[in-house]
């Protein structure tokens, strides 16, 4: 065995010695002066296949050597293995001896780690290698000439001063300890427990050791090699300097606005607590270079420092997103809390995350959706970074209760509320209630920040959210409201007789086709702006939208065409492309000219596009519902409201003020203009509309019954949040309908309509009652059927959630999936119903071309053919 591993270093020492023979070494050379200065300190050994394997690799380093130029001290090494091998009585002091006397005639050859574990080999330890004076020495000519060597070298040498400091026995002792048996370790014990040497004493013999295989020293110049092989195939990150350097910066600027904001002092970090990474985000994405005064003023406010709820109310386009971004990043960033932002509609939750992912991948936090299909309940537990969740106020109310039933609340540091106002909107302001006031209950340490351009009644809402108030009148870019009734254009002025003064009378004559087509002038009013402007038209349906945008297209001028014309190009190319290859006939007729409509019909990807293109100015003219009113950041030089109507209802003055808003533009505009368009029989209407203040904001608990009271005390025991009567009614009082009331009817008190609830949730299956004692007297505790479970888990309108129930439980029985029929019918909300009013002739039609099956479905859900010949005949039906 000892033959075939010479035979095998010969061929491999004479490869590397044809490879160093082709350049002449002049001698006083043979060691490069870094090799010269430092003395290594040890190496590994390997057997001798593993030495094969490397040694046969590609030659990463040429002619160069790690150790020397010349090989004879290599060579006399061999020899004398070899003669130890062969005498086998011969012991490793004796070789060592030798090996030294001829080693100290090789006066130009420099010491390499393999002779020092050679010459040491047959020593007393590896204690007394490490205080070899050579040894010694070439540490502090490491030391010296640190900055001289390749990143790969600087590796080997701390690797190998950590393999010395760790273990202290020699390499070559670690090799023949894991070969070796009892006899090896008997002669390599430590001197401490090792029998003083006597004269008796006799080397070791190693012909009763067990075999192993033969061992081989491994040279300076394969461990480089090893070393820089690895770094070469090693994937590097690709992350620049420059970008380390700025997130250390940010990650220590996060630390001191920390401590700064837990403290009380006033000056709290470079940009109101936060690093100054996040102003130079807001300049770069945002162009904001400096805050108004009325925004400095309140982020400084004392009851924000002490953690305190707040509420703020100023005019539309005032600033007041900018104050909530600012104190949600502080939250995010400074005090690690996750963030719920809760906005009204689903478009402004898109716009907003879309506004907030740059910063999110910037400062190292998550932003998450929660609108339409989208949104995780719970939501995920992130140990490291955190959260900030933009939701509608249905999908926000069931992330609170998500989070209240897993126990998590105190993970959610700040709560925002835009638009607090539609608190007082029918069944979305009883849900939004819903959500604020089981914040309040369960968890004392989120803060709650509330905003509106519309609030009247603030101190009801600041007894409820337990907060302060600011309010400022401030408007960046000054807004002039009009009121158009028939040629006549007024300005609206609280002063004048009526709410209006006198502006002007229309100064452009239409042509009669013309003025049958557009008999409000909408086209004249909105020739004065664009294109060099942009233009707003809200309309009270989104078929007025379409028909609207269809007119003003039909009648403009050819010169809009060529008004960015590639661009328009561009934008109906990419609605094609999301489309699937068709694009809305409408859209289609109208881009061309820079107008388009915004409704709710659109998709994501296609209202996205189109809100781009307004924003960049390629679009001029957008015919839009009310929905765009509310937040979405598409501000106008002139906005007309086409009607002062929202579907079928008149508008509100909330409403009113929202859309108006939408008028100036900060920073690009120098004034805005509202004009809405009237009617002579509205006239009183609008008089009354102009000069009335905002409407107050009252609780829809009670006026929403099924979707508010009795869907709040379903979840209330279903959370385990309150279980018993008293701890209902002490709930109760801390909601908004708790603070108002004063409001109630005066035949029942607040504590008498929540026993009737709780009386008609039981009765309904929702809920059920257990009493601890016999005494009847004694109060139950309530507890959450399956049915309630679901209803409540699911949002479901309690006012249908029996009937719901059993319908399924029907389709269990017999689902026809013949066609869609049935399913259509099960997904299909009960509420549109009373909205529905068909044509029953066609209805009659329809009916006679389905299948028996499909026909003998109706039959069973309770449409039979004989209800609907009557009628299509036009009788009489009692039921």
């Amino acid at each position: 065995m000892a033959e075939d591993r010479l035979a095998v270093r010969r061929r491999s020492r004479l490869g590397a010695a044809r490879k160093r023979s082709r350049v002449p070494v002049p001698p006083g050379t043979a060691c490069s002066p870094v090799a010269r200065k430092r003395p290594s300190t040890g190496g590994e050994e390997a057997p001798a296949e593993l030495s094969y394997i490397n040694d046969s690799e590609e030659d990463l380093f040429g002619d160069y050597d790690g150790s020397c130029g010349d090989n004879s001290l290599l060579a006399q090494v061999d020899d004398l293995e070899h003669k130890c091998l062969q005498d086998k009585n011969m012991g490793f002091k004796t070789a060592g001896e030798i090996l030294l006397q001829s080693a100290a005639q090789q006066k130009d050859h420099c010491w390499t780690p393999e002779n020092v574990a050679v010459l040491k080999a047959g020593e007393e330890d590896a204690l007394q290698i490490a205080e070899d004076p050579l040894v010694a020495g070439g540490q502090e000519a490491t030391e010296a000439g640190l900055d001289e060597l390749p990143s790969s070298q600087l590796l080997y040498f701390e690797k190998i001063n950590e393999l010395l400091s760790a273990s202290r026995t020699p390499p070559l002792l670690e090799s023949r300890n894991r070969c070796g048996n009892s006899s090896l370790d008997k002669t390599r014990t430590p001197s401490s427990s090792r029998p003083a040497a006597g004269k008796g004493s006799k080397p070791p013999d190693f012909s009763s050791a067990p075999k192993c295989a033969p061992v081989k020293t491994e040279s300076l110049k394969a461990h480089l090699k090893s070393a820089m092989t690895g770094n070469a195939k090693a994937q590097t990150l690709q992350v620049s300097k420059t970008k380390q350097l700025q997130e250390a910066v940010l990650s220590e600027e996060i630390c001191v606005a920390r401590k700064a904001i837990d403290s009380s002092s006033v000056d709290r970090g470079p940009f109101y607590g936060l690093p100054s990474r996040v102003k130079e985000l807001f300049r770069q994405l945002r162009g904001i270079q400096t805050l108004y005064a009325w925004q400095h003023d309140c982020l400084t406010l004392e009851s924000l420092q002490q953690r305190k709820n707040l509420i703020y109310s100023l005019p539309t386009s005032g600033g007041k997103t900018l104050v909530a971004e600012i104190l949600l990043l502080q939250e995010l960033l400074c005090r690690q809390k996750d963030v719920l932002m809760i906005l009204p509609y689903v478009a402004i939750v898109q716009e907003k995350v879309r506004g907030l992912s740059v910063f999110g991948v910037e400062l190292d936090f998550l932003v998450e959706e929660y609108a339409g299909s989208r949104g995780r309940f719970p939501p995920l537990k992130r140990r490291r970074r955190k959260s900030l969740y933009i939701a509608t106020i249905e999908k926000g109310h069931a992330l609170v209760n998500s989070l209240i039933e897993a126990e998590r609340m105190d993970e959610l540091g700040l709560v925002v509320v835009d638009e607090l106002h539609m608190l007082g909107e029918g069944s979305r302001g009883a849900t939004l209630e819903m959500a604020l006031a089981k914040i309040l209950y369960t968890s004392k340490n989120t803060q709650i920040i509330g905003m509106s351009a519309t609030l009247n009644n603030v101190g009801d809402l600041q007894r409820f959210l337990r907060a302060d108030c600011y309010s400022s009148d401030f408007r960046p870019v000054e807004l002039k409201e009009y009121v158009k009734i028939q040629d006549t254009i007024y300005r609206v002025d609280s002063k004048a007789e009526g709410g209006f003064s006198f502006a002007r009378l229309l100064s452009f004559k239409y042509s009669s086709s013309l003025e049958k087509a557009d008999p409000d002038h909408i086209l004249a009013l909105v020739t004065e702006v664009i294109p060099k402007y942009s233009c707003l038209i809200f309309c009270p349906t989104k078929k007025n939208c379409e028909n609207v945008a269809v007119m003003v297209s039909k009648y403009l001028k050819k010169e809009f065409r060529a008004h960015r014309e590639k661009e328009k190009q561009e934008l109906l190319q990419s609605l094609q492309a999301i489309g699937s290859g068709s694009v809305c006939p409408v859209l289609k007729q109208t881009i061309p000219l820079g107008i388009a409509y915004h409704h709710s019909g659109l998709t994501n990807d296609e209202r996205k596009s189109i809100e781009e293109a307004y924003s960049a100015g390629v679009l001029c003219l957008l015919a839009c519902t009310a929905t765009l009113a509310a937040g979405v950041n598409l501000p106008a030089r002139r906005v007309i409201l086409r009607a002062p109507y929202v579907g079928n209802d008149f508008l509100k003055k909330t409403q009113y003020k929202q859309m108006i808003g939408r008028a100036g533009r900060a920073g690009i505009d120098s004034a805005g203009e509202s004009i809405l368009i009237v009617q002579e029989k509205d006239k009183h209407l609008v008089q009354r509309l102009v000069s009335s203040p905002l409407e107050n904001c009252y609780s829809n608990l009670l006026l929403e019954l099924t979707k508010g009271m009795q869907s709040l005390l379903l979840s209330l025991v279903g959370l385990k949040i309150a279980v018993t009567q008293e701890e209902i009614n002490h709930f109760m009082c801390g909601t908004l309908l708790g603070v108002q009331q004063q409001l109630l009817p005066k035949e029942k008190s607040l504590e008498e309509i929540i026993k009737d609830g709780l009386e008609n949730l039981i009765g309904k299956g929702l809920l059920q009652e257990r009493r601890l004692e016999k005494d009847h007297k004694c109060q139950g505790t309530l507890s959450i059927t399956p049915l309630g479970r679901a209803a409540y888990k699911g949002s479901i309108d309690l006012a249908y959630c029996s009937q719901l129930y059993r319908e399924l439980r029907r389709g269990l029985e017999g689902l026809l999936l013949e066609s869609s029929l049935h399913l259509l019918y099960l997904a299909t909300p009960y509420d549109m119903v009373s909205s529905c009013s068909p044509n029953w002739m066609i209805y009659l039609r329809q009916f006679t071309q389905l299948s028996a099956a499909e026909q003998k479905l109706l039959d069973t859900l309770g449409v039979p053919e004989s209800f609907i010949t009557k009628k299509a005949s036009g009788q009489a039906i009692r039921k």
